[in-house]
């Protein structure tokens, strides 16, 4: 028999979850409403919360998150959760495709590797744990990429040195504004040998509990092996795999079935970035 919730805490954190964003300023009651809760109940968990600091008062009753969200987060290390946490599905996935598997995350405008498997017969990708590659040339970098807000993506895109490291590698902003608004549509992104140019890798999110993209996962091969079909193959066995490694790293996620079936909306490219298409 297992052991039942405690309701108070899912009541809580259900409270905590309803803010928008870190500086925005809510009602107890409009925080009840977003966590479906009665607003007396909410109200009373509100003043817990704000006295052991994890929400604060401010001005006209509003509240916001407060410093003890900050404190605790401090003690999760995001990269080694990562890493302990896909062993398993990273070494059954590099099996299962015979080629090399990468998780990373986004710091810094870089991809960092947090985890890595590869097979003795997969494409000898030159990548080791804690390293960074530039993200606007690698699947994994891609996928990260199309989380950012526009604003930071155009800052990234125009601001940035776009080095050529193939003949292959997109080094036009306005080419690589509208790559990303593509993998933010289709939900994953494709390298087609624009890190490596013998080497093709396929790239799939890695979402939280709020949708939000905490990682990516990717798969690497030699290029002339990636054809459309595999491409489709590697696709589909992806996104199987990271919806198992978001599941285990947020249990409250849904059956991987549905989580596939949500994908990001893209936000349209402003006039002056628009790609022209000559005739």
């Amino acid at each position: 028999m297992s052991t039942p919730k405690n309701q108070s805490v899912l009541k809580a954190f259900a409270m905590l979850k309803s803010f928008h964003g870190p500086d925005e300023w809510v009602t107890s009651s409009e925080l009840s409403r977003r966590a479906g809760l009665p607003e007396a109940s909410g109200y009373r968990l509100i003043q817990t919360m704000e006295q052991i600091g994890a929400v604060v008062r401010g001005p006209r009753g509003r509240y916001r998150p407060g410093m003890l969200l900050v404190s605790l987060s401090r003690n999760v290390a995001i990269g080694e959760l990562l890493h302990q946490a896909s062993r398993n599905i990273l070494v059954d996935l590099a099996d299962r495709l015979d080629a090399t598997v990468h998780l990373g995350v986004l710091e810094g405008g870089m991809v960092t590797y947090v985890a890595k498997v590869s097979t003795p017969r997969a494409f000898p990708a030159n990548t080791r744990l804690g390293s960074q590659l530039e993200a606007y040339c690698s699947g994994l970098g891609k996928v990260l990429l199309a989380a950012l807000p526009r604003e930071q993506l155009e800052s990234f895109a125009l601001e940035g040195d776009l080095v050529p490291l193939t003949p292959y590698t997109i080094t036009d902003p306005v080419m690589l504004l509208a790559e990303i608004d593509k993998v933010r549509v289709q939900g994953f992104a494709l390298d087609d040998r624009e890190y490596h140019s013998d080497m093709r890798c396929i790239s799939v999110p890695i979402r939280d509990a709020e949708g939000r993209t905490v990682a990516a996962m990717s798969a690497s091969e030699h290029a002339s092996r990636m054809t459309p079909e595999r491409q489709s193959e590697v696709r589909a066995i992806l996104l199987q795999a990271a919806g198992s490694l978001a599941r285990k790293i947020c249990p409250s996620l849904p059956p991987v079935e549905d989580m596939l079936r949500s994908r990001p909306r893209p936000e349209p490219l402003p006039d002056s970035l628009a790609p022209v298409h000559e005739s």
